[in-house]
């Protein structure tokens, strides 16, 4: 069986990236790792990652139904990182809609490191 690629873009095996950080094997050592395996959770449709890694402060504003929801009315392309420095990452995400239709979301994310531990805050969209 051959292992598929990461959906970072790293050109890494999924299971030698990303998902080590998804499955709890170990900690993203940086926002933009951290960025990169949320990405990755959208594409495998893992809505309970992406609520965990929300910073509780603003965990409030995500339903992970709706999470899902998204993630899985969408197929994902490509992610392209812009910038990353120290807790901010700017992205672009492509992406097909449930239309088929070609979209991109464009966003510079701030992160928050806490126990050593990183954690999305909020995203300003462009």
């Amino acid at each position: 069986m051959k292992e598929t690629e990461c959906y970072c873009g790293s050109q890494m095996k999924f299971n030698d990236c990303c998902n080590l950080y998804i499955n709890a094997s170990e900690m993203a050592p940086t926002a933009e790792s951290l960025m990169r395996s949320r990405y990755s959770a959208y594409a495998t449709h893992n809505a309970g990652y992406l609520v965990a890694t929300t910073h509780p402060s603003t965990r409030i504003n995500h339903n992970k139904k709706d999470i899902l929801e998204w993630s899985q009315s969408n197929q994902w392309i490509k992610l392209e990182i812009i910038h990353s420095r120290d807790n901010k990452v700017e992205f672009k995400a492509f992406y097909l809609d449930s239309q088929m239709q070609m979209q991109m979301h464009h966003e510079h994310s701030t992160f928050k490191v806490e126990d050593g531990k990183w954690f999305y805050v909020d995203g300003e969209f462009y």
